[in-house]
């Protein structure tokens, strides 16, 4: 009964964590996980000049489609593969005249190694989760657990994402 006890009270810690973390954002000031507790979040390493960097138009199409039953859709514009523009500034203007983004977007963070954000160790250690390339996507649900990752051919309007995603919306 304790083992099970254990076992509980670790995935109750485990999944709390995810809420825990706090971004720096693209706009000035921060974006906490926390404030999104109880809806799902799709969380999407990106970069600016990488051949996956189209969809930018799937993941605003995504977040169009669900925002308003909960989604919210959070991008983390990394340099880890050298494909990322050199400033924060560069990468918001290149995000909205190309692609007409408002979603929420981090400042340019790294998200492998040692150096990686707080978030993206959570994720290697929880869920043995790490960026292999850009546009890695990540959902976590509403109590803050990790529930799948995708990798950067798997497309943000695929089945496979909005399977996941529609039954955790409200």
């Amino acid at each position: 009964m304790k083992l099970l006890a254990s076992l509980v009270f670790g995935l109750m810690a485990s999944a709390a964590a995810a809420a825990e973390f706090v971004f720096d954002s693209i706009d000035g000031g921060t974006l906490s996980l926390d404030k999104w507790r109880g809806q799902p979040v799709l969380v999407v390493n990106t970069a600016s000049r990488c051949g996956f960097t189209g969809q930018y138009d799937g993941l605003q199409a995504l977040y169009d489609r669900y925002r308003d039953r909960g989604l919210v859709v959070l991008a983390v514009p990394s340099d880890d593969f050298r494909q990322e523009l050199s400033s924060a500034e560069a990468v918001k203007e290149f995000c909205e005249v190309n692609f007409g983004l408002d979603l929420p977007m981090t400042d340019i963070t790294p998200v492998r190694g040692r150096d990686a954000h707080p978030f993206y160790r959570w994720l290697q250690t929880e869920a043995g989760f790490e960026p292999s390339w850009n546009f890695n996507k990540v959902l976590i649900g509403p109590e803050g657990e990790f529930v799948a990752g995708y990798g950067s051919p798997v497309k943000p309007l695929s089945r496979r994402i909005t399977g996941a995603i529609e039954p955790l919306l409200d």
